[in-house]
């Protein structure tokens, strides 16, 4: 093949140490490989990249390994002559068998130098601090739901069924009620009147849920769950306040994603994290959703569709879409058309999988939107609840709706609205 690339070079990283293997032109129009190993402190990579400035190389190709690639790439982003492919491992796989490090740091580079290599999209430095702290937020949320589950097994164990009445486990009344009983107080009546709001009216059933057999120990574990839940909310909070400062420079777009079914300012806050607002990394709306892992995925075989799983892609921005996408559909807007015309199309609201398969789509369609409203710098305009009957027959609708009406055994008649 075609060389591209004369002076190539590929990396092998791992935690302790890398390999690196530099392709140049060799005799006889031949290729020349030399190979070398550096520990994986800072100096050795630069000690890396003064070897690879001496043999003039100009590309560097490396796996996405965990997160030990990154201080490798940051040594050859200081040198700013290198133009830094890191790719996908799945995509860049040698023959079985022939798995050794300078087997793989010399079978990169040779994918290098023909251009058979394609980079995955790396944010910039600055959005990849945001995108840090709104990961983190992901995660102190999900700790803090797990710590309230940990909270609410003790409570069941003593008996204690306040989360059967009160609709959240810690809202404000259950909250003074959890703190009475770690305080000391057993007595369910007093407890009960803790309750507050429209809770009051289920005072008799709060009585009834109260009255268990909670002791010093369960009042010690939820003292010490109560502590972490609030350790977990004080750290949010600080992590919340970080991200709302250093997102300021992307104020507009993130205001111009608010204007989608959805999508709130923690959501578009993350979007935009994680892929900034540049699309020129993503041709289209449907590449972008190929990306995050929001697409069907292809395996065909003899003329045969089979199994149509998504894809794997970005765990964060699948969540944050499909949560969009929970959102959206209960909105009255093209998007809950849309998603109920799909759930007809794969089965009906009872079917779960038909339920999870048309909000992946209408996850996927909000991905698609996005895109469209970053690339082109507008605002989103809802094209309403009614866009599918205006644009298909409003003759056949109505049809439609009619024969439903029949089959109950209604009879119908139409007047026109005043």
């Amino acid at each position: 093949m075609e060389i591209m690339y004369e002076n190539a070079a590929g990396i092998d990283v791992h935690k302790k140490q890398i390999t690196v293997a530099v392709r140049t032109p060799g005799a006889r129009r031949g290729r020349h490989q030399q190979v070398r190993r550096y520990a994986t402190f800072f100096t050795a990579l630069r000690e890396m990249v003064e070897w690879l400035t001496a043999l003039g190389v100009t590309h560097v190709a490396m796996e996405a390994t965990g997160i030990y690639w990154r201080p490798v790439w940051h040594a050859l982003a200081e040198a700013e002559r290198f133009e830094v492919l890191v790719c996908n491992a799945a995509h860049v796989k040698n023959v079985p068998g022939r798995k050794t490090d300078v087997g793989d740091a010399a079978w990169l580079a040779q994918l290098l130098e023909v251009g058979l290599l394609r980079g995955s999209f790396t944010p910039p430095e600055h959005l990849v601090a945001i995108r840090d702290l709104t990961r983190y937020r992901s995660s102190l949320v999900q700790e803090r739901t797990r710590e309230t589950q940990r909270l609410c097994k003790v409570l069941e164990d003593a008996g204690i069924k306040v989360d059967s009445v009160a609709s959240e486990s810690l809202g404000v009344s259950a909250r003074h009620m959890i703190e009475a009983l770690v305080s000391g107080e057993r007595d369910p009546a007093v407890l009960a009147e803790l309750a507050r709001g429209r809770l009051r009216k289920k005072i008799p059933d709060l009585t009834l849920a109260l009255g268990g057999r909670f002791n010093a120990h369960h009042g010690l574990m939820c003292r010490l769950h109560l502590d972490h839940i609030d350790h977990l909310a004080a750290a949010i909070g600080r992590v919340e306040a970080q991200v709302e400062t250093m997102i300021v420079p992307f104020e507009v777009p993130r205001r111009r994603l608010c204007t989608v079914p959805g999508i709130a300012e923690r959501a578009s806050a993350a979007i935009i994290s994680e892929i900034g607002v540049d699309m020129s990394w993503f041709p289209s709306g449907g590449h972008l959703a190929s990306w995050i892992g929001l697409c069907p995925g292809n395996h065909e075989s003899a003329g045969k569709r089979k199994t149509g799983k998504a894809r794997k892609g970005n765990q964060y921005l699948k969540s944050v879409f499909v949560e969009a996408a929970w959102a959206a559909v209960r909105t009255d807007t093209r998007l809950k058309a849309r998603y109920q015309r799909l759930l007809r199309r794969f089965g009906g609201a009872r079917n779960q999988v038909a339920v999870k398969k048309a909000i992946v789509a209408i996850a996927h369609t909000l991905c698609v939107i996005v895109w469209h409203l970053l690339h082109a710098g507008v605002d989103y305009t809802d094209l309403g609840a009614d866009y599918y009957t205006r644009r298909d027959n409003p003759e056949i609708r109505k049809n439609q709706l009619i024969r439903q009406l029949q089959e109950l055994g209604y009879t119908v008649e139409l007047a026109l609205a005043a």
